[in-house]
């Protein structure tokens, strides 16, 4: 791979892909939404080049990418959290915009193109493993989005000759992630000395370091096969009180937290785990970060902050 094209470029896992990929020495243009901040110093690597591209209007950025490429990774997408999940014409946009990915990738001599979808996709399977074939039936808007996005870009690429691979990707943390967001939401609270309380943390979660999950992108992208969606993931799931203890001793082991102080949220998940057989299989995937490493990263980052 010598080119790539990536949206969504300023989101977490799309800069520590346009990570690995410069370490790939791979040369990226990277999309981003006009005015969103370059927070990451790999937007200044000679290989990075930085095109200003709205979502709603993908394909045109193709005349500012002067090189044929090799895979196009779609992360760009509206309405990721809060009540935007829910908005069904906003979601509906989502899956234009995907199709319009497409197309640039097509416009830019694309072989491969890659999704980032969700484990919100399958809806609420059980204490099943999340493989390619589990059944998905997506309750919210974003998840059935995700879905439609992945099948109907699918159909797009068939018809244009491009290889098609969509992703599943279930809790990904790292430096950068949404503040919002349930681990660095708490590190910042006990950071601040403020007191964190959650639910009994019995749910069983499959986290994966963003740098990991980078990776899988880009093996995906090298020899995926088309068709396949994979679940993208640790493979491992432990009950979230381990984390969120993991979180608190990389803070300071002697702060108290409060699990059991919150109730589960109506329709609580309690059971995600990834099932990578098939992207180790195609791919030769392995994670390589322990989230005790990954989340003491996070921490150090917060506490600079």
């Amino acid at each position: 791979m010598k080119y790539a094209v990536v949206t969504g470029a300023t989101g977490m896992i799309a800069r520590a892909l346009i990570r690995e990929l410069v370490r790939e020495n791979v040369g990226v243009y990277a999309l981003r939404k006009p005015g969103d901040p370059l927070v990451d110093e790999v937007f200044s690597d000679p290989l990075v080049k930085v095109i200003d591209a709205d979502i709603t209007a993908l394909p045109d950025a193709a005349s500012a990418i002067g090189e044929k490429c090799d895979a196009l990774f779609h992360f760009a997408w509206l309405g990721t959290f809060g009540g935007g999940r829910d908005a069904a014409y906003l979601q509906n946009d989502n899956i234009k915009y995907t199709l319009d990915a497409v197309k640039l990738a097509s416009l830019t001599g694309c072989e491969c193109f890659v999704g980032a979808g969700s484990q919100a996709e399958y809806g609420r399977p059980g204490d099943v493993d999340l493989a390619p074939d589990t059944p998905t039936a997506p309750e919210t808007g974003y998840g059935i989005a995700k879905f439609a996005a992945g099948k109907l870009s699918r159909l797009y690429c068939e018809a244009l000759g491009i290889r098609h691979c969509w992703t599943r990707i279930l809790s990904v943390y790292g430096v950068g992630a949404n503040p919002d967001t349930l681990l660095p939401s708490a590190i910042n609270k006990m950071l601040r000395g403020e007191h964190a309380a959650f639910t009994k943390g019995e749910q069983l979660w499959d986290f994966l370091y963003c740098d990991d999950c980078a990776r899988a992108f880009y093996l995906i992208a090298k020899s995926g096969k088309h068709g396949t969606t994979y679940p993208v993931g640790s493979g491992e799931a432990r009950p979230l009180a381990e984390y969120i203890k993991a979180a608190r001793d990389a803070v300071d082991p002697s702060i108290e937290i409060g699990l059991g102080e919150l109730p589960y949220n109506p329709g609580q998940v309690m059971y995600l785990k990834a099932d990578i057989s098939q992207l180790r299989a195609d791919t030769g995937f392995e994670p390589s970060v322990p989230f005790e490493t990954g989340i003491a990263r996070v921490v150090e980052s917060l506490r600079q902050k």
